[in-house]
């Protein structure tokens, strides 16, 4: 007598804990046959609230943690994917018309990437930040400081890439995090949280939500907590809706339309002038012994 298996219900991952949304809804994933594998919990507007107001009590101590620190956090966070390298490939490959070549391939680059903004943690200051030139006795110092909690909506695809670049820049300055992954494909982020959960990151610095962006999206432009979005692959209608939503509070609202190549660019997805965007400057005065 055969068995029936029992399809897993990925959770949330809001305040390094693994809640069930509180609307109860959840989304069926199904394979290249159209076979039900897994569950994923369709998040609402309060699951979006909760994981705000978890970033924005863990802000305080990310931020004000070394640039060195963090690095060290975020390169643990690509030791843990690596370490489950074969998991993430399956998931990519059997939700998504992708060989299993393909699906390793995005995923050794989302490995790479974080490498890559765990290198720029305590060097991109050197990039976008200067020392200024006065007429007098004194010394001038423009330095990038962290905004607060940023949003961040991944691509449909790369599903995993477009993930951890979409939280990537953010984190490596100092932000804590919301996203909303992608809903075409949404179980890399669920395992995304699970890799998050044994590895250094602390409670609240980054918070994973899967649903329908479009039941969202009002509500993350208006959220007076969030201080940056950064969205990928928006229609101009939804542009235009952040950018109205966000102006009350005065968001930064920092949209990307990547192709394929360029999402396997560190040059361009990961550059400093990525982490720009997330980050306010600040001039400092302070008087020289001349």
């Amino acid at each position: 007598m055969s068995r029936l298996t029992v399809p897993k219900t990925y959770k949330l991952y809001i305040g390094g804990k693994f809640p069930r949304t509180e609307s109860g809804r959840s989304i069926a994933i199904e394979n290249k046959k159209g076979e039900t594998i897994a569950h994923i919990c369709h998040a609402s507007r309060k699951d979006f609230r909760n994981a705000v107001e978890a970033a924005h009590g863990a802000f305080r101590a990310w931020s004000g943690i070394t640039g060195y620190l963090r690095g060290q956090i975020l390169y643990r966070m690509a030791e843990m994917l690596e370490g489950r390298r074969e998991e993430f490939a399956t998931a990519i490959q059997v939700t998504q018309h992708v060989t299993s070549a393909v699906a390793r391939k995005e995923v050794d680059a989302s490995v790479d990437r974080l490498v890559t903004f765990a290198g720029w943690t305590d060097k991109y200051q050197q990039v976008i930040g200067c020392s200024n030139p006065v007429a007098g006795n004194y010394y001038n110092f423009t330095i990038p400081q962290p905004q607060g909690v940023a949003v961040s909506i991944a691509p449909a695809t790369p599903s995993l890439l477009g993930l951890i670049t979409a939280i990537g820049a953010p984190l490596c300055s100092g932000n804590t995090v919301v996203a909303l992954g992608s809903q075409a494909h949404p179980m890399a982020t669920a395992i995304l949280g699970e890799a998050c959960q044994t590895s250094d990151v602390p409670a609240g610095v980054i918070n994973l939500l899967t649903g329908k962006k479009s039941e969202l999206l009002e509500h993350i432009a208006t959220h007076r907590q969030v201080a940056s979005l950064y969205v990928s692959d928006c229609s101009k209608k939804e542009r235009v809706l952040l950018e109205e939503g966000s102006a009350d509070s005065m968001k930064r609202v920092h949209t990307v339309s990547f192709t394929e190549e360029d999402w396997y660019d560190n040059s361009i997805t990961a550059s400093p002038w990525e982490i720009g965007p997330f980050v306010e400057m600040k001039t400092i005065w302070h008087p020289s012994a001349c």
